[in-house]
């Protein structure tokens, strides 16, 4: 197992590209340090509380460290293995936890104090690192922003004349090291960079240094199996991208409901601006869950999805798959080439967001647009056979649907297509009757006459979000499984409301207030009957089935609350 060191401090660029936040990123090349079968033997990390660029000697600081009795010797000796559950991160910060840290010690906060305190502190640091590399006990060398002339002066000089393979950021310094006849096998700039991208190019660079095998662990887990275990189009999860995007589709409905008050015409305007801005809003979340590549997966989504746009949704997903796929691709060539890290994120980002947009532009969004299409009218043909027979059956079939748990994955995607065209969908009505008011109303027969005392404590916040929110409809599935006529109620209520809602050509939006969502629908009367009908029937057969439930108790000489 290669052992690692980390040294350097927050830097100026490299301040505002993650130097800011030292936990994650000395978390970050943790991870990859794990994935390939190396251990960070030892940190010395200055992390200052401005940019370099414009520190003074007063300037608050901090060194981070290995924890004290953790440091190589002890650990390649006694053969330990620390988490970051015995080393914790200092003052509660979890942030870095989560990733990395299996192999090694996770660094602390060691000293806090001025920078120039801190760089005084350091110095002992700096000592104790040059002699474990003249030892023999470190293998490698990551450096960022470094001070080869002040505080890290000792382990550089110790590092060139060992030849210790080094790799790192920061065009000053590094050039410096260089100078000083040192092994630099890898260098780049900071511009363009992140905390990860930076991580993953240094552990390829010294694993192709030594001919080690790794593949980057991408997947945000500690045991890197996310990203080595599941191929890049295995990672495509419809309800990781739809439910994401939620946000963006009610900001619109919104928008085009403000824009029928008297005054407010102008924003129907605003409404067709964030139509089209919608399929870039799923570009960027396709192409950052296929990539798993973050602000780098982000640009190349954005790229896409703009060049996607005449693909509606469909087509910004399709276009959002392609650019993550091709920045993983490039990024993992680049790699390979050693290209710098600046030209590895102008690459990956810039040119996959371009390829994967002119495939969607000139090729597959005229496609894209047709399924979608297809889609939506096959809905608006179904409702204009028969209203009464479609929004009955959909109605009833929504209950069953998120407890199979295929809503997301199907019925949101849908109701979001239909939003993509007016605004509002009839499968968005038919989620806040059936789902969130039917929810709302075994909540309230509970906090009225529950079974028992105890049962109105848990329904009252689960009424409150209902209404107030338009979700956690999950808060009445303890009442359901519980008393099989509230279960078949249920579903019969949601089938009445969705045939009402059928009948009444009634389309909505979900997961708004409930008191908000007549006024996004199209038709605000209708939607606000059938909604207090199906919350009141709801209430009523709950609050019937409760009473038969308590008298079957206390004539079977169980005491009744």
């Amino acid at each position: 197992m290669k052992k690692i060191a980390i040294i350097g401090s927050s830097g100026g660029n490299l301040y505002n590209l993650g130097g800011a936040d030292p936990a994650k990123l000395l978390a970050e090349i943790y991870a990859q340090c794990a994935a390939a079968g190396m251990t960070v033997a030892a940190v010395q990390f200055i992390a200052a509380e401005a940019s370099m660029d414009g520190v003074k000697a007063a300037t608050p600081a901090a060194l981070w460290t290995l924890p004290a009795g953790h440091d190589l010797s002890s650990v390649a000796d006694s053969g330990q293995s620390f988490t970051a559950g015995e080393a914790a991160l200092p003052d509660g910060d979890s942030r870095a936890s989560a990733r990395g840290y299996r192999d090694s010690a996770a660094p602390q906060r060691s000293f806090s104090g001025t920078l120039a305190a801190v760089n005084a502190a350091a110095a002992a640091t700096d000592v104790a690192i040059a002699q474990q590399i003249r030892d023999g006990q470190i293998d490698g060398l990551m450096v960022m922003s470094a001070d080869p002339q002040g505080a890290n002066r000792e382990a550089l000089q110790a590092a060139a004349a060992t030849r210790l393979p080094i790799v790192g950021t920061g065009g000053t310094s590094m050039a410096l090291i260089a100078a000083a006849n040192a092994n630099v096998v890898a260098v780049s700039g900071t511009i363009g960079t992140t905390s990860r991208t930076r991580a993953v190019s240094f552990v390829a660079c010294l694993a192709k240094h030594w001919g080690i095998k790794y593949r980057p662990d991408l997947g945000g887990s500690p045991s890197g199996s996310s990203a080595s275990g599941k191929s890049l189009l295995k990672r495509f999860n419809i309800r990781g991208i739809m439910l994401p995007a939620l946000p963006g589709f009610i900001a619109m409905a919104l928008v085009l409901a403000a824009s029928h008050i008297p005054g407010l015409e102008k924003l129907n305007d605003i409404f067709e601006i964030l139509l089209k801005g919608l399929p870039v809003l799923v570009a960027v979340l396709a192409a950052k869950q296929i990539s798993e590549l973050d602000e780098v997966s982000i640009v190349s989504g954005v790229i896409a999805g703009v060049l996607s746009v005449e693909g509606g949704i469909l087509g910004g997903i399709i276009g959002g798959v392609l650019a993550g796929i091709f920045v993983r691709y490039l990024f993992e060539l680049c790699l390979n080439w050693r290209f710098p890290m600046t030209t590895v994120n102008i690459v990956a980002g810039g040119i996959s967001g371009l390829a994967a947009g002119l495939i969607m532009h000139y090729l597959l969004s005229p496609l894209a647009l047709i399924a979608g299409d297809a889609i939506k009218l096959a809905i608006a043909e179904t409702l204009a056979f028969s209203p009464l027979l479609a929004g009955l059956i959909a109605g009833l079939v929504i209950w069953p649907a998120i407890l199979a748990g295929v809503y997301h994955a199907v019925i949101l995607p849908l109701v979001l297509l239909e939003m993509e065209k007016s605004g509002v969908s009839f499968l968005g009505a038919v989620d806040m009757v059936g789902l969130v008011m039917v929810a709302a109303g075994i909540n309230l027969a509970n906090v009225i006459a529950p079974r028992e005392r105890s049962e109105a404590a848990v329904a009252t916040p689960g009424l409150m979000i209902n209404l107030g929110f338009g979700t956690f409809v999950e808060s009445a599935y303890p009442f359901m499984f519980a008393n099989k006529v509230v279960f078949c109620s249920a579903i019969l209520w949601s089938g009445l409301g969705g045939m009402l809602l059928g009948y009444f050509n009634v389309k909505g939006v979900a997961y708004v207030p409930a008191f908000a969502s007549p006024f996004v629908s199209n038709n605000a009367l209708y939607m606000a009957m059938v909604m207090t009908l199906v919350m009141v029937l709801t209430c009523i057969s709950t609050l019937v089935a409760n009473r038969f439930k308590a008298v079957a108790k206390k004539e079977a000489g169980a005491p009744a609350a």
